[in-house]
């Protein structure tokens, strides 16, 4: 919210310094310093507020060039604040990838707010001071614009996320060390309980069986939990294991559909597979109607992941369908392939679809507070799609059902020709050798 403030203060503040180059005599004007006449006469007023604000807040032009910059900013920088006027934002703001990539020309999150004249909001790069040393920081970067439209300049905040990020890890670190303890004990109890309520190994009364039965659930549940709550930390710290290879997505899915038919007939649901067009296929990346679809759906993900994510939207079909069925289809085109787990369930109400897949959420309303969950099975099915480049989405109507889209980047024929050789090459030394 404090951003939305900072920034809205800045655009009101732009406006009257324009208004004051008209009606401010020039006897009077208070800039004169030409490095910063970039937006509008009346900067003074500008610099007064950017000081006064902990964090860093940089305003630059139409060509990147630095019009403002606050001592916060001077000192996250590393830069004196001084020195910073006129000079080409890039210079003073270095910024690099979390795989330590140093981000510029049109990656360079300054140079496409500019470009596209939408706002970028992004916690995950680190910024490089003049001394070279990295720092944690959260941007906010806004376009700034005249009447007509046209991307005048832009406004930064930079925040200091460091103590936020060490935070994130130590809880991280704790979730994970705690589910990873309790796992072992956890297992070892519904490891007894199962032999309890083998004929062959013990011999109990119907309502003890009743009892134990229950308990076993419940143990297994907590498993569960225990389970999501490790994938979950690893997810967001980077350390989820992933071995990705070339996968033929149609194939793999109708093998995977048929092993969770069970799921579906236990339920005395339907279960269907379709494989589509590309003129069937659903606007997320970038593509188009007339490309032709090709034979295979080559993807380059890992199998055991991707399994997770379907299974898990399958389950939550299952579970929230009451008759009818569930679908689970593809399609593509050159750039993307897109599957889908579509049921003829309770839907989902359209305020809580904007907040489905964030972590621990969970659709509260009278049709779903009898079935169980802990809110972490779509967080995880959004991180693991990420961590290919893909994009999930879901489209539904309450008492129609819902529909939940994966797009993920399609490899061409000759593409997963070349990675299956090289993949083969590279083992088969490896055997002879041994």
């Amino acid at each position: 919210m404090r951003y939305l403030i900072y920034i809205v203060i800045l655009v009101v503040l732009v406006a009257v310094g324009i208004l004051a180059r008209f009606y401010i005599p020039k006897k009077k004007k208070l800039n004169t310093n030409p490095k910063t006449k970039t937006l509008g006469g009346n900067t003074a007023q500008l610099a007064t507020i950017f000081g006064s604000i902990d964090d860093g807040l940089i305003l630059i032009d139409s060509k990147g060039t630095i019009v403002l910059c606050n001592t916060s900013a001077g000192t996250i920088t590393g830069w004196n604040v001084e020195d910073t006027i006129g000079i080409n934002i890039e210079v003073v703001v270095k910024l690099a990838d979390p795989q330590g990539n140093i981000c510029s020309g049109q990656k360079y999150p300054f140079t496409k707010v500019l470009g596209s004249g939408q706002s970028i909001k992004d916690n995950s790069m680190d910024l490089i001071n003049h001394e070279d040393k990295k720092t944690a920081v959260g941007l906010s970067i806004s376009p700034l614009k005249d009447d007509s439209g046209t991307v005048t300049g832009a406004v930064a905040l930079i925040r200091n996320i460091t103590d936020e990020k060490e935070q994130e890890s130590r809880l991280a670190d704790f979730i994970s060390t705690a589910s990873h303890e309790m796992r072992t004990p956890v297992a070892a109890i519904e490891g007894y309980l199962a032999l309890s309520l083998n004929n062959k190994v013990s011999t109990i009364d119907d309502r003890a069986r009743d009892y134990i039965e229950k308990a076993e659930a419940a143990t297994r549940h907590l498993g569960t939990l225990f389970q999501d709550l490790l994938t979950s930390a690893k997810a967001e710290d980077g350390r989820l294991v992933s071995h990705p290879e070339v996968v033929e997505l149609a194939e793999f899915l109708k093998k995977l559909t048929d092993d969770l038919k069970f799921a579906s007939d236990k339920h005395g649901l339907g279960n269907e597979f379709i494989v589509g067009t590309a003129s069937a296929i659903k606007t997320a990346l970038p593509q188009s109607d007339e490309h032709q679809v090709a034979p295979l759906y080559y993807v380059y993900v890992d199998p055991d992941r991707l399994r997770e994510v379907v299974t898990n939207l399958f389950d939550n079909a299952v579970k929230f369908t009451s008759s009818g069925k569930i679908t689970v289809g593809i399609t593509g085109d050159d750039q993307v392939v897109q599957f889908y787990v579509r049921d003829t369930g309770v839907g989902i109400p359209s305020e809580d679809i904007p907040h489905l897949f964030q972590k621990f959420y969970r659709v509260d309303n009278s049709a779903t507070r009898t079935i169980g969950g802990n809110g972490l099975g779509l967080f995880i099915c959004r991180k693991i799609v990420e961590l290919y480049a893909g994009r999930i989405w879901v489209e539904s109507e309450e008492g129609k059902g819902s529909t939940f889209y994966i797009n993920l980047p399609r490899l061409s024929s000759q593409k997963a020709t070349d990675l299956l050789e090289h993949k083969s090459n590279t083992i088969a030394p490896t055997i002879n050798a041994t």
